[in-house]
């Protein structure tokens, strides 16, 4: 056990008390609930599906292994040493490198804007789902109430309810449309409620977290077994583990593989540092790493189970359903007696008919059922949670039941999720004295929710969910470039046995080969290969757009669109500016040092002159 260094220099020295977690579960909860989030149960299952089923996970794993858990350990452990937020902690370790804080800090605010817009829809479904028939479940009747709304009979139901009726979105990114006020009024009941939550930073949020990371758990496990039970399951389940080992020599494989678990963790926001900030100096970091990481992956994977076993049924049904109607157009051709065909017949059947009378079966057009076709029709993000997924719930035996747990899931998921979001921009805020001591931590909190609510209202706009896109697409990338100069910042500049001595003080042991061999060499190569292939994959990527327009002449196909160029500029600035931040204060920083040495040299002249006067 090594012996505890000197006085703690780089810690706390504002003056007044940090506040403390209540206890240990409370952190970890904490932890867990901001690293546990929508893509968990969104983004992880569509990348193991269409990336080589059981084979996704190796490189999964590598990226854990070498990038997650190595770079998870740094934030906790330095938030807990120097006892701050993002912004003080890089001011502590070196004034050049405070832009690592601000940058941090500006993009948790970015993605608080939208992440909690995503909460909005939630709860618009959620609001929706005490109903039944459940809304989703047909087409509307149109104005003249003798047939169904044209553009749900072109589509489905399930979309038509979220591009019309939730988004009404627009055909066109140039057309912004007219504020939807069902989204303004539940975005400002989101925003409400995540201020009630976080009104006092941990000692508000320490308690709305055992229900906001422990329900999603609870939800997701009735899914698991309901979902297990039901027909199907074995299906979407052998369909999304079965390995392919071809899809590993795609480099695409590898970078998403990366990237899913970077995000996943919810590296380089800030979060984490402020939340570790919280803990007793003393606490074992190491373990606390290792256990919320290795959670965070488990959660991903119990997701996937759950996921893919309701959409095994769904694509069952599907199928079902397919066979169904091309028996009904085989029975009235042919006279055959009602019921006479089965579903288990019909592959026999139709090779009879084939081979016998070809002809009469080509006048048919039969539809091409194969399940396969069925379980490829898959999908991430939104359109996995207010389409596919709602639309697997409806030919579940009281769907309005299920449709409450799972969006009263999905929304305690993102809950917990945004109390990081928001730690990682109030405590920054808090320690840097952003409004006086004397104005309550209340104050801020609400004027921070308020921007926020102001800033979002651009996303409750026809054309809010192509914004959406557009901020979650191109701002994601300062993350992986801030994460890059954490693990340089701190071994390098901080230094590696000046933390490896912080971490023996506050753990009792030192790191191990491993622990050194991944910060020094293997993690910041590795987030460096990934920065250079992000970069080229967006390069050489077309910046374009999936338009929902009833006009087009593949719809229900979205329309593929590119961005208009003052759209690209934005592009562009969301995805550069705020990393700009980095060479930004250091070059601030710089001209300061030079100017007050500039200052020194002619006071010191000044002074001189003054003496040869004298004498």
């Amino acid at each position: 056990m090594a012996c505890a260094p000197g006085p703690d220099p780089l810690g706390d020295s504002s003056g007044h008390e940090r506040p403390k977690w209540d206890n240990k579960l409370q952190y970890l909860l904490s932890c867990v609930g901001f690293a546990v989030g929508l893509g968990n149960f969104w983004r992880f299952p569509y990348l193991c599906q269409s990336h080589g089923g059981g084979a996704f996970l190796i490189p999964y794993l590598i990226a854990l292994a070498f990038e997650g858990i190595p770079l998870f350990h740094i934030e906790l452990a330095i938030g807990q040493r120097l006892r701050r937020g993002s912004i003080g902690v890089w001011r502590a370790i070196s004034p050049y490198l405070g832009g690592v804080g601000l940058g941090s800090f500006t993009v948790s605010f970015l993605i608080s804007l939208y992440y909690n817009t995503v909460l909005t829809w939630v709860l618009w479904y959620l609001l929706n789902s005490f109903q039944h028939p459940l809304p989703w479940s047909t087409c509307p009747l149109d104005r003249n109430q003798t047939g169904f709304v044209e553009e749900c009979q072109g589509s489905s139901s399930t979309s038509y309810f979220w591009y019309r009726q939730t988004l009404n979105v627009t055909a066109d990114i140039d057309y912004s449309g007219s504020i939807q006020w069902r989204l303004l009024v539940c975005l400002a009941a989101c925003w409400a409620v995540v201020y009630l939550c976080v009104i006092r930073g941990i000692e508000s949020t320490g308690k709305a977290i055992y229900f906001t990371a422990l329900f999603p758990y609870l939800v997701l496990t009735i899914f698991f077994i309901r979902g297990l039970t039901l027909p199907g399951a074995t299906e979407g389940l052998i369909y999304l583990f079965t390995p392919n080992m071809q899809t590993l020599q795609n480099p695409r494989v590898w970078l998403d593989a990366a990237t899913q678990i970077f995000f996943s963790l919810s590296l380089a926001f800030g979060g984490h540092m402020a939340l570790a900030s919280y803990n007793p100096p003393r606490n074992d970091c190491e373990k606390d790493a290792v256990i919320i990481s290795l959670v965070n992956s488990m959660t991903s994977l119990y997701a996937s189970i759950a996921v893919f076993s309701v959409l095994g049924f769904k694509a069952a049904n599907d199928y079902g359903h397919c066979l169904d109607r091309n028996i009904l157009s085989l029975t009235n051709e042919f006279d055959f007696p009602d019921q006479s065909i089965s579903r288990d017949d019909y592959a026999a059947v139709l090779a009879h008919l084939n081979a016998t009378q070809p002809e009469s079966v080509a006048r048919l057009h039969l539809e091409s059922c194969h399940l396969q076709d069925f379980l490829d029709k898959s999908a991430s993000g939104t359109g996995l949670a207010f389409m596919v997924f709602t639309e697997a719930i409806l030919y579940m035996p009281g769907a309005p039941v299920w449709a409450v747990l799972f969006f009263a899931m999905l929304f305690t998921l993102g809950l917990s999720s945004m109390f990081g979001n928001m730690e990682a921009v109030i405590t920054p805020l808090l320690d840097m004295g952003a409004l006086p001591r004397w104005v309550p931590k209340e104050v801020l909190t609400g004027l921070v929710c308020l921007v926020c609510f102001l800033l979002a209202t651009c996303f409750t706009l026809q054309s809010g969910n192509y914004w959406l896109e557009v901020f979650d697409n191109y701002a994601s990338l300062n993350l992986i470039i801030f994460a890059f100069f954490e693990v340089v910042g701190v071994i390098y500049v901080y230094g590696m046995e000046r933390f490896c001595d912080d971490i023996a003080w506050m753990t009792g042991r030192r790191p191990g080969l491993y622990w050194r061999v991944t910060w020094k060499v293997i993690s910041p190569l590795l987030l460096f290969t990934i920065i250079v292939a992000y970069i080229t994959f967006l390069a050489w990527t077309t910046l374009s757009y999936r338009a929902w327009n009833p006009q087009y002449k593949l719809f229900p196909l979205r329309q593929e669109k590119s961005y208009p160029g003052w759209v690209q500029a934005i592009c562009a600035f969301l995805s550069f500016l705020p990393a700009l931040w980095v060479p930004g204060v250091a070059l601030a920083q710089l001209l300061a040092r030079h100017r007050r040495k500039q200052e020194n040299v002619q006071q010191d002249m000044h002074l001189k002159l003054q003496d040869s006067v004298v004498c």
